[in-house]
């Protein structure tokens, strides 16, 4: 979602749909543009058994994901609706929040269809093809997350009003984008933001900096996020079930109206009533700062 749509203009762009859409253009990639994409694939699929859920890893098979070159978002979105139901759409970038709601209310993702320059594989700041499809889509052929995603578009829809746009952004932010889950007895990784990214693949797990505390609706909703580092807190889920019970079952309009009068929590805050699986040094967001002038 956006940051609060006050950058983005009130009508779609040139040459976008009333509903900002936009044809992918799949024939018009280059072959250096297909390249990038293989790269990062198989960079990234090579290490995500054991760190990545198998929801994720069993999306990645079900939607041939493998095979090579940008995936053609036609042909994606067949496969993705016989699986739940859900369908791929190109944007020309980020959207205006009622529209990104509506498009999730109705089972569709919007994805960006540009991909990243070979220098920038590491880190880019607007999500390109390769985060938005990679990181993200493989999960929708999970039922389950799936239901979530929609049930995130209705929330939004219904509740925008209420000047907690703020804190459903957290909400996304900490689950679609920075999520982990318990699986198996450990740790997994399920995130688009971290499914995507190499170093925050490893970082998420296996770095003593961070804390890692159980996942609570209300607590996400008060705890700031970065966008420029990796995060200094994760939140886990017990299982997608059960984000998506806490989610059909939380309450919105009073849950607002009580955080409004809550402070938010320092960003590196850990609070009474944590769940708390990691104590984090935060070593790494320390000496980040110390390296500032």
């Amino acid at each position: 979602m956006s940051d609060g749509g006050a950058h983005l203009p009130a009508a779609p762009p040139e040459g976008a749909a009333a509903d900002w859409t936009i044809p992918q253009g799949w024939g018009d990639y280059t072959a250096a543009e297909h390249a990038v994409w293989d790269r990062l694939f198989q960079r990234q699929s090579a290490m995500l058994p054991g760190r990545a859920s198998q929801a994720f890893l069993d999306g990645l098979d079900v939607l041939r994901l493998s095979r090579p070159g940008i995936p053609d978002f036609d042909e994606l979105s067949e496969r993705l609706m016989k699986a739940t139901g859900w369908r791929v759409v190109a944007v020309p970038g980020l959207v205006p929040d009622d529209v990104f709601f509506r498009h999730l209310a109705n089972r569709t993702f919007v994805a960006g269809n540009f991909i990243r320059r070979p220098d920038q594989l590491d880190y880019l700041q607007e999500p390109d093809v390769f985060h938005d499809v990679f990181g993200h889509v493989p999960l929708l052929a999970d039922p389950v997350f799936a239901d979530y995603m929609q049930a995130y578009g209705e929330g939004g829809l219904k509740f925008q009003g209420l000047g907690g746009l703020h804190r459903l952004a957290r909400l996304y932010w900490y689950t679609v984008e920075f999520g982990l889950v318990r699986e198996a007895g450990d740790l997994r990784i399920y995130g688009a933001g971290i499914v995507s990214s190499y170093g925050e693949s490893v970082f998420a797990l296996d770095n003593p900096s961070p804390h890692r505390v159980g996942f609570d609706i209300a607590r996400v909703m008060r705890t700031p996020y970065r966008i420029d580092d990796f995060q200094q807190t994760y939140f886990v889920i017990d299982s997608f079930e059960d984000l998506l019970r806490q989610t059909l079952e939380a309450d919105l309009a009073p849950l607002y109206r009580d955080l409004a009068s809550t402070p938010d929590l320092d960003i590196a805050e850990l609070a009474p009533g944590d769940r708390v699986l990691t104590r984090g040094s935060q070593a790494y967001a320390r000496s980040k700062q110390d390296m500032k002038p």
